[in-house]
């Protein structure tokens, strides 16, 4: 297959296109290199997508349409997995313009390209945050997402609405997926994960928000992939039911839309998170406990019905396994080396 990526650089898209690459597909990268995070790390992962020789990386932003859209024509993909976004809860209170900037008119001019270059299937990384503060767990695709208590999720949402629409007026085959937690080797510096164990490492106390009374559902980046690209033959078709009787649908009534859920349904208090840290560093953290943060959200839980529906597979990676595979990474990477 032919698969563009935007967002290459970051975390999920170095993984997916790396899994691509060696499953022998070609694979555009479409990336901004925004300094979000140290974009050395950026730079560390599309070098070794580059050992690749069907791997084409292209550097600039989404904002920039007509490039995104030039790129998109000349390469006359079969799969757009539009990954690229300003991510993170809190940052987006200290800067919001980058949200609505990258997240809405980013993805619009995405949209845009794909409603002039046929595709057969566009899959777009929305987030359990469009979920909001529903307390009815697990989070199933069919419940309520108007209520999102950060502007993070309410660009992904918006991101959702747009895409539907699209989808209903130029036919374009639309899966929306959200992540719960994702995390691994490669991770991001500003997730919880990265945080604390950079901070056990270097003796310094980790922050514990909401006082350690929070929940995850944590899904690891390997399985994240593996679902990304299964549902890649799951094309939605506007009318047709779920793959198997007995699970609750998404699917549009009037587009080729559906949402799905990528996640285990297995959520991991924080405490234990952290214990399972402890455990595998073999050190214990100075922990500073904090009240919860503007944007933040007790837990999450998915319903993964739907994904196993679908695909026939869902998350299953402990977390331990999990985390150990971070700290190994981790460690090897501030050891200067590159796993």
């Amino acid at each position: 297959m032919r698969v563009f990526i935007t967002g290459t650089a970051g975390f999920i898209g170095f993984h997916l296109a790396r899994q691509l690459l060696a499953d022998g597909h070609e694979v555009v990268g479409y990336d901004g290199m925004t300094p979000y995070y140290d974009v050395a790390l950026k730079r560390a992962r599309h070098a070794i997508l580059a050992e690749a020789n069907r791997f084409t990386a292209v550097e600039a932003m989404l904002e920039d349409g007509a490039r995104l859209e030039g790129e998109i024509s000349g390469f006359a993909p079969d799969i757009v997995v539009h990954l690229a976004a300003q991510a993170g809860v809190r940052y987006s209170l200290e800067a919001p313009e980058a949200y609505v900037s990258a997240n809405l008119a980013g993805t619009f001019n995405l949209l845009e390209a794909l409603r002039r270059t046929r595709v057969r299937h566009f899959l777009f990384a929305s987030t359990s945050s469009v979920y909001g503060g529903n307390e009815d767990f697990p989070f199933a695709e069919a419940d309520r997402t108007d209520f999102p208590v950060s502007l993070y999720a309410a660009t992904k949402k918006a991101g959702e609405a747009m895409s539907h629409s699209y989808a209903h007026l130029f036919d374009v085959p639309t899966t929306c997926f959200r992540f719960f937690t994702v995390y691994g080797p490669w991770g991001r510096p500003d997730m919880a994960l990265f945080k604390f164990v950079s901070a056990i490492e270097e003796g310094e106390p980790i922050d514990i928000y909401g006082m350690g009374k929070m929940r995850r559902d944590f899904t690891y980046v390997d399985d994240l992939v593996a679902s990304i690209i299964a549902l890649f033959d799951a094309v939605p078709q506007a009318g047709r039911p779920a793959a198997r009787a007995g699970v609750a649908d998404s699917l549009s009534p009037v587009a080729p839309w559906r949402s799905v859920n990528i996640a285990g349904g297995q959520p991991v208090e924080l405490m234990d998170f952290i214990g399972t840290i402890e455990r595998q560093m073999g050190r214990e953290a100075q922990k500073r406990m904090l009240p919860m943060q503007a944007g933040d959200v007790t837990a999450t839980e998915a319903d993964a019905r739907l994904l196993a529906a679908l695909t026939g597979q869902q998350p299953t990676t402990r977390i331990e396994d999990g985390v150990k595979a971070f700290i190994d990474w981790y460690r090897d990477w501030k050891g200067g080396g590159a796993a």
